[in-house]
């Protein structure tokens, strides 16, 4: 009995990593399509809703923050911010009273062009969680955080060693 209990579990368990998985690829997908619909290549529309999501969070992205969570070499993330600031999708302001350090803010269109494209998805979102209550909305977070957490914990161990031929 007990073996069957761990056998339905882990199926479980392989449903929901399937079921993150498969909302990975429409996440990714979305994004797709609002760069698209700006006209903008992927890496620079993702740079764009990074750094215009922690705007909103009240955290706003250093270029380096922004390097890291867009997984760009400084380089490139240089060339990145070049071009959305010379197209007026950022700017780069020296807020911070160590004035070496750059804050990245979007243009004020953005999170408006942002709203629009993203509303309608929002609003089915939230209809769709309004049928769970909050205690498993709480865990679900909670159980979310945990798998962001691990994930980070191994992207942070590097890559694996090449496989042998």
């Amino acid at each position: 009995m007990e073996e069957a209990v761990r056998d339905g579990v882990a199926e479980q368990r392989e449903r929901l990593m399937e079921s993150l998985r498969i909302y990975g690829g429409h996440y990714a997908e979305l994004s797709r399509r609002f760069a698209a619909w700006l006209g903008l290549h992927s890496t620079d529309a993702t740079a764009v809703l990074e750094i215009a999501a922690a705007e909103e969070r009240g955290t706003p992205l250093s270029p380096a923050r922004l390097s890291e969570r867009i997984s760009l070499s400084t380089g490139a993330t240089t060339a990145l911010l070049n071009r959305l600031e010379a197209a007026g999708h950022i700017t780069r302001a020296r807020e911070h009273p160590d004035r070496r350090i750059v804050t990245l803010r979007s243009g004020g269109h953005i999170q408006e062009r942002a709203d629009e494209f993203f509303g309608p998805l929002a609003h089915r979102l939230d209809a769709a969680m309004s049928h769970y209550p909050p205690r498993l909305l709480e865990q679900f977070e909670a159980f979310i955080v945990d798998l962001n957490a691990t994930m980070t914990s191994h992207l942070a161990e590097g890559d694996p060693a090449a496989p042998r031929p």
